[in-house]
């Protein structure tokens, strides 16, 4: 089997971890960072939330998701804005869901020719974007699926920036901060227009945006209009940008693996002889979601995850100041050997609970979409969507992938940068 792609960032974190242990120190005093590797120190974190700031430490995320998302929250303010979008993500609404992925999905695939080549990384991210639009909110919303994207775009650049280089950009003025303040102002115009058209008149379709517009907390409050703006933003976004990302790499890791597409395409035919996977049917596709947490495994969205120390800590038997910045790493811990046999080899067998190289990891050693109180609210939809997209591709094509140099890029999503062209040899 082939090495996965290695990215250049998280390298460098691994060979720190290697050379330094599981606490390093850097820059002065207060306003220093200090990173913490391995599943020891993932525990730690998310053993003492209360000790930490999402606020400051996710500041590159806001001029897209707006101040008052999920993400960027803290405490009572984050505990009420999540218990009011939490509903949408439940099971039974997840059902719902698998058609709208599949349907996306067949779109995309209706549009090849055999023998073409196409970029399949862009190609599923605007599938993924219309299927996580349309789920959440409705088709009305979906209609602007290819608007939102164009204009999200340079918001979503400006989240691969280092933090100061951002605030220079920001203090500065510069052209791609101007740009990108200009798509926020015609994202605003839509969003603030869906709102008032959801409260006015209401779809039977409008699923979390109804729910935003009409919850109430257990103490009667609701959500003000910038509030749900900042959440549908935050879940569009999210809801495209890293399972995409995700879709190319499972694509790829598919394809330059000997056996795995043949594996999977063979699985997904026995369980679903060649329909669009219902519920019952994702239980039954054992290798596929070896295939889609492998894939999460070796290229976790998110490289690193950071949070701002509001009290002092010790971890180690070493103190760690109030002030600094604490940065952890899923990609660093999902490739320690002591954790997962043979690392970087694509092993989706590892997750079948009947082979004998299964091993089921703690919550801190398998964290691909966080942990603890802020764990993403839409993993159980961003692994279904996965797993159907994929199963459509094995089902309805033969996919061959030629040479090319693939470079891993992104701090928010890893993803292919320069995109993922495969040859389509097959349709069905």
């Amino acid at each position: 089997m082939t090495h996965p792609v290695s990215y250049p960032p998280g390298e460098a974190l691994l060979a720190l971890h290697r050379r330094r242990g599981p606490m390093v120190g850097a820059g002065l005093g207060r306003h220093g960072y200090v990173y913490l590797f391995g599943a020891e120190a993932n525990k730690f974190v998310f053993a003492n939330s209360d000790a930490f700031n999402w606020w400051e430490a996710f500041q590159v995320l806001v001029p897209v998701d707006g101040p008052t998302a999920l993400i960027v929250s803290d405490g009572a303010d984050h505990r009420r804005r999540r218990g009011l979008v939490q509903p949408a993500f439940h099971q039974r609404h997840l059902a719902n869901y698998l058609q709208v992925m599949a349907t996306n999905a067949d779109a995309v695939i209706d549009s090849w020719r055999p023998g073409q080549t196409v970029d399949i990384f862009a190609q599923l991210r605007a599938a993924i974007r219309r299927s996580a639009i349309e789920s959440l909110f409705g088709e009305t919303m979906a209609g602007h699926a290819d608007f939102l994207g164009e204009q999200l775009q340079p918001l979503m650049d400006l989240t691969h920036r280092l933090p100061q280089v951002l605030r220079a950009e920001q203090l500065l003025r510069s052209p791609a901060w101007r740009r990108a303040m200009a798509a926020r102002s015609r994202v605003d115009e839509l969003i603030y227009a869906e709102i008032a058209r959801a409260r006015t008149h209401p779809s039977v379709d409008d699923n979390v945006l109804a729910t935003l517009v009409d919850g109430r907390t257990d103490g009667g409050e609701a959500l003000r209009d910038y509030e749900i703006r900042d959440q549908v933003v935050s879940l569009i976004a999210a809801g495209y940008e890293t399972t995409s990302a995700a879709m190319g790499w499972a694509v790829y890791a598919l394809l330059s693996n000997p056996g795995a597409w043949e594996t999977a395409a063979a699985e997904v035919h026995d369980v679903t002889d060649g329909h669009a996977p219902d519920a019952a049917d994702l239980k039954n596709l054992t290798y596929l979601n070896g295939v889609v947490h492998e894939t999460l495994r070796l290229y976790p969205p998110a490289v690193i995850s950071a949070r701002k120390v509001t009290r002092e800590l010790a971890f180690a038997g070493r103190r760690i100041r109030a002030g600094r910045t604490l940065v952890f790493s899923p990609y660093v811990t999902h490739r320690l050997p002591e954790l997962w046999a043979d690392p970087l080899r694509f092993e989706p067998r590892r997750w079948d609970p009947a082979s004998p190289r299964y091993r089921r990891p703690a919550p801190y050693e398998f964290l691909p979409f966080g942990g603890g109180t802020h764990r993403c609210i839409g993993s159980a939809f961003a692994t279904a969507e996965l797993t159907v997209m994929l199963a459509r591709l094995l089902a309805r094509t033969r996919l061959y992938l030629p040479e090319q140099r693939i470079r891993a890029g992104g701090y928010a999503a890893l993803q292919p940068r320069h995109g993922l062209m495969v040859q389509v040899t097959e349709l069905r």
